[in-house]
């Protein structure tokens, strides 16, 4: 006789990764090691294949959302969406287009405060209610999250995990946000990274940190154009892992 057992979401959420780590499913770049609440936020995703994951951070910026939508068509490249609830309450139609397209739309909390000045309480609130928000448009429950301002201490990180979310961070950050970003040097950021970190990191599986500003719409095509000449596929977060989780697999 089997006897079913309600489980509650982070219980059930921390088993998950337990089970993972044991079975060696979740690699360095998932997990590389304990953080200062749990596990470590996701930075990169280990793979073998050729494939980048382009994340946006949305609170700001709908009039540019068109023009980065229309690059990623025209290049069959899908992408992810972290949204503020404030934002996506405020532009259901928006949520919609760009859950039409095939992006994954994810969490980016609330109201856009800094993390690690809140309490754990209060960025479980951030992050429950624009899941809320976003499940009552699409019909989809976010599992990641995106702390504003890269914050990465333990309240945020901990508020995330205790709801079964994956904290995400990135590989390669454009910085298209600060004025003196050109669309020039927003591309070489991604296209060669050598140009601002000294070394060349392995692009394959970075997460890129983008927003929808003017000069990223500019330089978006340039470095989608360019990466997939090096034969890189543009993925969103979640078929980024599969990938890990299905063995590496070299294409």
């Amino acid at each position: 006789m089997f006897i079913l057992v309600k489980i509650p979401r982070r219980t059930f959420a921390a088993v998950v990764v337990i089970l993972l780590l044991g079975l060696g499913i979740l690699g360095k770049g998932l997990t590389s090691g304990l953080y200062t609440s749990g596990v470590k936020p996701l930075e990169q995703v280990p793979t073998e294949q050729k494939a980048i994951a382009l994340t946006f951070n949305v609170d700001w910026g709908e009039e540019h959302l068109p023009g980065i939508l229309k690059a990623l068509e025209q290049y069959n490249a899908k992408a992810t969406f972290f949204l503020t609830g404030r934002w996506a309450k405020n532009h259901p139609e928006l949520v919609r287009t760009i859950a039409g397209a095939g992006h994954q739309i994810e969490n980016h909390g609330y109201s856009h405060p800094h993390p690690d000045r809140l309490s754990i309480a209060a960025n479980r609130e951030e992050i429950k209610k624009t899941e809320n928000v976003i499940e009552s448009i699409i019909g989809y429950k976010t599992r990641y999250y995106a702390p504003p301002y890269g914050e990465k201490e333990k309240p945020g990180v901990q508020a995330a995990s205790e709801l079964g979310y994956v904290t995400v961070l990135w590989t390669l950050d454009t910085v298209d946000w600060r004025p003196e970003s050109t669309p020039e040097i927003i591309a070489q950021r991604i296209v060669n990274p050598a140009v601002r970190f000294g070394v060349k990191p392995d692009k394959r599986g970075a997460i890129v940190l983008m927003h929808p500003k003017e000069n990223t719409v500019k330089a978006l095509p340039v470095i989608l154009k360019t990466l997939k000449g090096e034969g890189f596929e543009f993925n969103r977060l979640d078929q980024l892992i599969t990938l890990n989780q299905a063995g590496n697999t070299t294409s």
